[in-house]
């Protein structure tokens, strides 16, 4: 409420925002970490910086950590030291090993392990595979991703997988779907499932509807709706999420779902150029919220409903409130996306206004 009285000139008294949908079991639910690594008095460290400082606090239990990831991060970071493998120093810019990043398949319970690394080459790199894979039975792919640049990002371009499969498995409700290193999936699949759910009821689909999964990942939300789609088009700018998206598509047997590399306000303008226009844009943006020309796009194409996806609520009011232009916020849905903190999940239901 105090994002949106911040960021938007509505009338809040007439909005309707309906009560959160909370998590019956609140602990233990993130199924990825991303834990920096470093080296104090020779012991390697594993995980994230204090406030406002480049301090790193290491981190061997977390209440709302998925224990395989924990266990493996703890194992991992164990392994390094034993083989004395280089750990990157942020300030002498030295070293090899950055960031230890592990995913779980809730579900599936496969492991997959990701090394962000300085370099391609990793001193004792069989050995290291040998360990890791003895050590933590349950792995099914081991990656190395290589950020050699001074970035606050943790991924970068280029990604080899070391040992076994290229992806996970992850269950969603009657959907399966395979995760590579850099493809973006939700962290808690227990209250997912409930937030495509609300998606889905926001769409108001018919079976005739041609909808944009914009943001799409691997394909989750499109894939959640498609039963009650005429057609679903996606795009991302990762380039492997869309491979996962159109292998996520075919696994499951949905012909009319397209996938593409690139940019929601790209390719939406060259799409309705080309005489298709979406019914639906559904919008699933980072904590950034939605870029400025995607914006400007959504108020020229004109969709009858968008709904809007957001994990920040201060740039969902602001975006709000430039759709707001044409478009009526029929309602707001709070999930609680991830318990113990502030951090909210909001599905929007906007309307295009009669008129427009």
């Amino acid at each position: 409420m105090q994002s949106l009285e911040r960021h938007t000139r509505l009338r809040l008294d007439g909005l309707d925002i309906r009560s959160m949908i909370g998590m019956e079991d609140p602990w233990s639910y993130r199924n990825k970490s991303s834990f920096q690594v470093g080296v104090e008095k020779g012991k390697v460290l594993a995980g994230l910086y204090g406030l406002n400082s480049h301090k790193l606090i290491n981190i061997e239990q977390c209440a709302v950590q998925h224990s395989t990831t924990t266990e493996a991060t703890l194992k991992v970071k164990q392994i390094l030291q034993d083989l004395r493998i280089p750990i990157y120093n942020e300030k002498s810019r030295k070293g090899i090993v950055r960031t230890i990043v592990t995913r779980v398949g809730v579900q599936s319970k496969e492991l997959q392990v990701v090394l962000i690394t300085t370099q391609r080459d990793i001193p004792k790199k069989d050995l290291l595979i040998d360990e890791m894979t003895k050590r933590l039975p349950e792995v099914k792919s081991i990656v190395q991703n290589i950020n050699g640049e001074r970035t606050s990002l943790i991924f970068g371009k280029e990604t080899a997988t070391l040992s076994g499969s290229d992806f996970i498995q992850e269950t969603l409700g009657d959907l399966q779907f395979e995760l590579s290193a850099r493809t973006f999936f939700q962290l808690n699949p227990v209250q997912t499932v409930k937030l495509y759910d609300e998606v889905k009821k926001a769409a108001e689909l018919t079976g005739v509807e041609k909808v944009v999964d914009a943001y799409c990942g691997v394909g989750t939300i499109g894939l959640w709706v498609a039963d009650k789609a005429g057609e679903i088009r996606g795009m991302d700018i990762i380039p492997e999420s869309i491979e996962d998206a159109k292998k996520n598509a075919a696994r499951h047997g949905i012909k009319h779902a397209t996938y593409v590399t690139g940019k929601a306000e790209v390719l939406l303008p060259k799409w309705t150029k080309g005489g298709w226009r979406p019914d639906v844009v559904i919008v699933d943006p980072p904590r950034t919220g939605l870029d400025g020309k995607l914006l400007e796009t959504l108020l020229k194409v004109k969709p009858k409903k968008i709904v809007y996806v957001s994990c920040n609520p201060s740039t969902l009011a602001r975006d709000i409130q430039t759709l707001s232009a044409k478009y009526k916020v029929e309602y707001i849905q709070p999930i609680d996306m991830f318990p113990q903190t502030a951090h909210v999940e909001c599905v929007s239901q906007l309307i295009l206004k009669e008129g427009n």
